[in-house]
């Protein structure tokens, strides 16, 4: 089989709305700090010097959110109590790992402009495809918002889903929907915006707050999946991290398609 690759890096390069610190430690500070936690911890004295070329393992220090780079968010982002199960939705951590290797569908919204489409053209551009999602297949949305993913603009700038299009595909048994975009629903000045123009309290986040009604789960940050050469026929591997107690953990999403 052939391996796509569609997750964006974590990268302290770019611009995040959350801090990111990567601290690298390089081989020889590596050597340096074994060489005194040996002695703090064992009682021996060893160098720097005793290291072949002076130097040991590097390692990699991280402060960052969840959130950042591609990953799965959980039922248990989406609020603390729900009205199906148990009442108590599921963390990262507790969520079946067969729905995030499941055949997958990608849809090209790349035409439409930053904000949200509704059921009427999730459906639509799955009737144009010739394709119905079964149960538990992954559900891709190709906006193009990865190509200005360490911007700005890629938290302000691409579409998302509104209540009636994250229904939909719920309705059809989809249980993880992936998008290129930093968020399932629309940027946050879009919803803002549209909220204090209407007074309508559906308006904010109403692909997040489905999931206070019915459970599932959203790949956000995804990348290249322009390199899909067909819009369906691949399977999805997005296992997420197993974070303890966790509403969300990041993934090495891959497609895998036939060789």
């Amino acid at each position: 089989m052939r391996i796509v690759d569609l997750s964006s890096p974590i990268d302290a390069a770019g611009w995040e709305p959350d801090p990111l610190r990567h601290r690298v430690m390089s081989p020889a500070e590596g050597a340096r700090h074994c060489a005194a936690e040996m002695h703090e911890h064992f009682g021996m004295r060893i160098s720097q010097d005793d290291f072949p070329d002076g130097e040991f393992l590097n390692n990699d220090f991280l402060e960052l959110s969840a959130h950042t780079g591609t990953h799965v968010d959980a039922p248990s982002h989406y609020g603390s109590r729900t009205v199906y199960g148990s009442g108590r939705p599921r963390n990262i951590d507790e969520l079946p790992l067969d729905w995030f290797h499941r055949p997958g569908v990608v849809l090209d919204l790349t035409r439409r402009p930053a904000g949200t489409v509704d059921a009427e053209v999730i459906g639509g551009e799955l009737a144009r495809i010739g394709y119905r999602p079964n149960p538990l297949d992954i559900v891709l949305l190709h906006t193009g918002a990865d190509q200005r993913a360490g911007t700005m603009e890629y938290f302000t700038d691409f579409v998302g889903l509104d209540g009636s299009a994250t229904d939909f595909l719920l309705d059809l048994g989809v249980r993880v929907i992936g998008t290129d975009a930093f968020s399932l629903d629309a940027p946050f000045t879009h919803v803002v915006d549209t909220y204090r123009r209407t007074g309508d309290r559906s308006v904010l986040w109403p692909a997040h707050m489905a999931g206070r009604r019915r459970e599932f789960c959203q790949i956000e940050r995804l990348s290249g999946l322009a390199a899909l050469p067909e819009p369906f026929g691949f399977t999805v591997s997005a296992l997420p991290v197993k974070i303890k107690g966790a509403g969300a953990g990041w993934t090495r999403a891959v497609a895998l398609l036939p060789d």
